[in-house]
């Protein structure tokens, strides 16, 4: 049985990984603060230890649990938040994730799984963005994944840690909160069942590449087992606008409202689409949830937990 720890494992995307963990017979650890995360999200057999991945607690956490495997996805993930209070992001981020690294190096780990975003490339020179693009981050969230993922490769080449780095596009699915900009699609879903007008940051122009849940955890787990190591975007190279996600969302909610517009936001990105070739010939994963589909089983999550009434 492998053993597998999880860095915010009670959270949106952390939580999808546990269950798919747990029907694939790994043994699990969860290191969840619940800052964002909640219990309710993982299974009852499933070890919960809350803590703070910047813990000295954590190195003996690993020492003792030895995993094979850390799937590290605990993060301060808002970029307002980035922009309102850099050093804490900071803090999380980098700091945060040279204690995982540093646990795992001296916890005998055989890799590390570092969830990273595209918020590290900036605003792109050409489209769809290669994992080679230069990374220009646009807002402090994007300069600490740029961060992390450097002390990650360092820590690969002076440890033999084998590192995995994939960069997440706009993730979405059940369990997202309705916060940020990737939260657009949970945000716009939640406001819809609530009677309320959602409200598109900007002109709406801005594209974007939305990724179910369920295939970025796929990837996760096509990342356990193929190569030793590598970058990879993880996405679906297809481009959406704001204003056609919101088309979207309506049809499937079954809504006939306008949205509201507000001002753009700080260290938004105007245009992301991504390659996402090496990760189909690396990592033999590929994208299999189109962006309709997800966003009705997302619609459907929500109805069938009564987040919400149609109006």
């Amino acid at each position: 049985m492998m053993r597998v720890l999880i860095t915010g494992g009670a959270g949106f995307i952390g939580s999808h990984l546990v269950e798919a963990g747990r029907q694939a017979g790994w043994e699990i650890r969860v290191v969840d603060d619940l800052s964002r995360g909640s219990p309710a999200h993982l299974p009852e057999d499933v070890p919960l230890i809350r803590m703070d991945i910047r813990d000295p607690a954590l190195e003996d956490l690993v020492a003792d649990f030895r995993p094979t495997v850390i799937h590290h996805l605990a993060a301060q993930v808002d970029v307002a938040a980035a922009v309102a209070d850099p050093w804490h992001d900071a803090s999380v981020n980098v700091l945060g994730t040279i204690r995982v690294l540093q646990a795992a190096c001296r916890g005998g780990v055989r890799r590390v799984i570092l969830a990273s975003s595209v918020a590290v490339y900036g605003e792109p020179e050409r489209l769809p963005v290669s994992e080679d693009h230069p990374l220009r981050p646009l807002s402090p969230y994007g300069l600490s994944k740029a961060a992390a993922e450097a002390y990650a490769r360092w820590f690969g080449a002076h440890h033999g840690l084998e590192v995995v780095i994939l960069r997440y596009g706009n993730v979405y699915g059940p369990r997202q909160p309705a916060v940020g900009e990737a939260g657009v699609i949970a945000r716009f879903l939640t406001a819809l069942a609530d009677g309320g007008r959602p409200v598109i940051h900007g002109d709406g122009r801005q594209i974007r590449d939305f990724v179910y849940v369920a295939d970025v955890v796929a990837a996760h787990q096509q990342a356990m087992a193929r190569g030793e190591g590598g970058i990879y975007n993880i996405g679906t190279g297809r481009a959406i606008s704001i204003r056609g996600l919101y088309r979207l969302a309506r049809a499937v909610a079954g809504v006939e409202r306008e949205p509201d517009y507000g001002p753009p936001r700080p260290g938004d990105i105007r245009r992301m689409v991504l390659d996402v070739r090496r990760a189909q010939a690396e990592l033999g994963w590929r994208p299999q949830v189109a962006l309709p589909e997800g966003l009705a089983r997302t619609w459907a999550w929500m109805r069938e937990r009564g987040k919400g009434r149609t109006s």
